[in-house]
């Protein structure tokens, strides 16, 4: 039992332990202090900071990597017995991640040839971060960090002769190139995971912080709690408001799904029901601006497009991402016939937002900054003081030394998972671009696909799907980006187009059985069982498979303008058309045959072709007509 209480699990429906930090005293008080001065030093090197992008990224390594050993422990039946030898391999990583700041001119001087010290400690370094990534994250991203290091070491040449044949790398070389430079664990994605993501992690642990998630909560309630289906619709917004701020589905889910959920099957929702909703909007979060989740950023460097283009194209596929999990909320409802909330647990707008208008004070100041160009670092440090600023506004919810520090510590440790995903992708990525390996790779699926657009988005959806079994959403991502991105880029596909499809299939992991950790979160909250949550959370986020088909073969990434307009249109009444197939519900319940025909009108408004557009829309609206008149004839 006290070994237990050592533990607390970091997202319902996981099996992914962490320490309690408050229950093991001296070394927990080290992880507080490590995660503050972390926090403060992010703070300062992305200001007005100057230091060296290589020693940026091995300080940030050092404390994340002491902090994740103390969290996820060795043992979760005996975390106690294993404090001991997770607080030395802490320390070894932290020591290991510094060895660079104190020793890189010696090695300059020594023309960047490695002695046996440098050798040890570099090796250490990899081994203990692939160690970390997998009580992180689980087994498949440290297996492909070996597979990848093993083909550059000595695997490529054992391939058949051809375009994977690779003769391989000497050992001091890999370990210069995945340590000593910024190729490997101390590259662009770690900088990636230092600067945007960081940043942005810790303005959502401020903003939570201050009491902005009750705010967000009530204010979806007043707005949408007397409409049909009230609770559910409450979910979509206030998930994805929270989830665009927060960038992880499964944190969300547990955060906001914990009150929401609960409001659902009280209305009349099914356990499973409730639980895919919550799902859904929290998914769609990291698809919404003006944050969006550690992806997107990842995105923004890899492809070299600035974040506030990528944020401006990707507001309307969201848009109307969630305009789709609305409707098929109301849908559902109307099928069910769900009455909204009593009006004894709607609070009052008026008050809502006289106790709670300053927090929005942050997020327009964030908006504001990003539309006005400055760079997302600087928008995100500014937004965190504003919220500090702001929660002085009222009483309430004033944040003083203690509510910064335990936000600070909140960021961090949210951030420790992320950290140290990103981290080892660095390895997988170094070894591509070192080996060819990812240019190879993308020759062969095209000729697979027999340059086909359409059957490549399928191999690339399907790949997501296995991809997501053992990923998490943002390693995923990284690992399509490198691998099949650039095929569709050979085909004629924008990089934008081309980054922004394989971003959204990646988030597919997160509802699609049998591996869907959100969906699987919000079954623990909802009582329900796993895979029925699962494949409602899948039909209610068909928009993410069915939307970036659009990305591919129309102009709906043009951003707000009049050009993105037309597909936006056919988008959403593709969508309905397939939601109404799926529910079997339009003012009344429909037969198999008359289902089978929205589906069809479905099909039409999502064949890349204009004639087919258009008769799907005549047919849609037709079809929306006669059973509205008839529905209004029975009245």
């Amino acid at each position: 039992m006290e070994e237990k209480q050592l533990l607390e699990q970091e997202d319902a429906g996981s099996k992914i332990l962490v320490r309690n930090i408050n229950s093991i005293g001296f070394i927990g008080s080290a992880v507080k202090i490590a995660s503050v001065i972390l926090a403060a030093f992010a703070l300062w090197f992305n200001s007005f900071g100057v230091i060296s992008t290589l020693h940026q990224n091995a300080i940030f390594f050092s404390f994340i990597v002491f902090i994740g050993f103390i969290l996820y422990p060795t043992s979760k039946k005996h975390p106690k017995k294993t404090l001991s030898l997770d607080f030395i391999l802490a320390s070894l990583g932290f020591l290991s991640g510094l060895y660079i700041v104190f020793f890189e001119n010696t090695i300059h001087a020594r023309n960047e040839t490695l002695i046996l010290r440098d050798m040890i400690v570099s090796g250490v370094a990899i081994i203990l971060i692939i160690e970390l990534s997998r009580r992180v994250a689980g087994i498949v991203i440290p297996i492909l960090a070996i597979f990848f290091s093993s083909y550059a070491l000595f695997l490529g040449k054992y391939m058949p002769a051809g375009m994977f044949n690779f003769r391989g790398i000497h050992l001091s070389t890999y370990l210069y190139r995945m340590y000593f430079t910024t190729d490997g664990i101390f590259g662009y994605i770690t900088t990636i995971a230092s600067t945007y993501v960081f940043l942005f992690i810790l303005f959502a642990a401020f903003f939570l912080k201050s009491g902005a998630g009750d705010f967000i909560i009530d204010f979806a309630k007043a707005t949408l709690g007397k409409t049909v289906g009230g609770p559910a619709k409450v979910a979509v917004v206030a998930s994805g408001i929270m989830g665009s701020i927060t960038g992880s589905s499964v944190a969300n889910v547990v955060g906001t799904g914990s009150i929401t959920i609960p409001l659902m099957k009280k209305i009349g929702f099914s356990a499973e029901f409730a639980g895919g909703v919550e799902t859904s909007a929290s998914v769609g979060g990291q698809m919404m601006p003006p944050i969006m989740g550690a992806g997107a950023f990842v995105m923004s460097q890899w492809t070299q497009i600035p974040y506030t283009t990528i944020i401006g194209v990707a507001f309307i596929p969201a848009l109307i991402y969630y305009l789709g999990v609305l409707l098929n909320v109301h849908i559902r409802a109307k099928k069910s016939n769900i009455k909204p909330l009593d009006d004894k647990d709607i609070p009052d707008l008026k008050t809502v937002l006289k106790n709670g208008w300053h927090f929005m004070i942050p997020l327009i100041v964030l908006i504001a900054l990003l539309a006005y160009g400055f760079t997302p670092t600087y928008s995100a440090i500014i937004s965190i003081a504003s919220v500090i600023a702001a929660s002085w506004l009222r009483k309430d919810s004033r944040m003083g030394p203690k509510k910064i520090y335990e936000a600070c510590i909140f960021g961090v440790r949210n951030m420790v998972a992320t950290g140290v995903l990103l981290i080892t992708a660095g390895i997988i990525v170094g070894i591509i671009t070192l080996t060819g390996l990812g240019i190879a790779f993308s020759v062969m699926v095209t000729s697979i696909t027999s340059n086909s657009i359409f059957l490549l988005y399928v191999l690339t959806a399907l790949a997501a799907l296995f991809l997501g079994m053992g990923l998490p959403v943002t390693a995923s991502y990284i690992v399509l980006a490198v691998l099949i991105a650039p095929a569709f880029k050979m085909l004629g596909v924008s990089i934008l187009a081309a980054n922004m499809t394989v971003f959204w299939l990646a988030e597919t992991a997160n509802v699609t059985p049998p591996i869907a950790l959100a969906a699987f979160a919000a079954s623990g909250i909802a009582g329900s069982r796993p895979l029925p949550t699962a494949i409602e959370a899948f039909k209610l986020a068909k928009g993410l498979l069915l939307i970036p088909i659009f990305f591919l073969f129309t102009p709906l990434l043009s951003g707000l303008t009049l050009t993105s307009v037309k597909p936006a249109v056919i988008l959403i009444i593709g969508l309905f058309s397939f939601t109404i197939a799926i529910e079997g519900y339009l003012f009344k319940r429909l037969s198999y045959i008359e289902r089978i025909v929205f589906f069809i009108v479905g099909l039409l408004t999502f064949y890349p072709n204009l004639k087919f557009n258009i008769a799907g829309i005549v047919v849609a609206i037709m079809l929306f007509l006669y059973y509205f008149i008839i529905s209004r004839k029975k009245v």
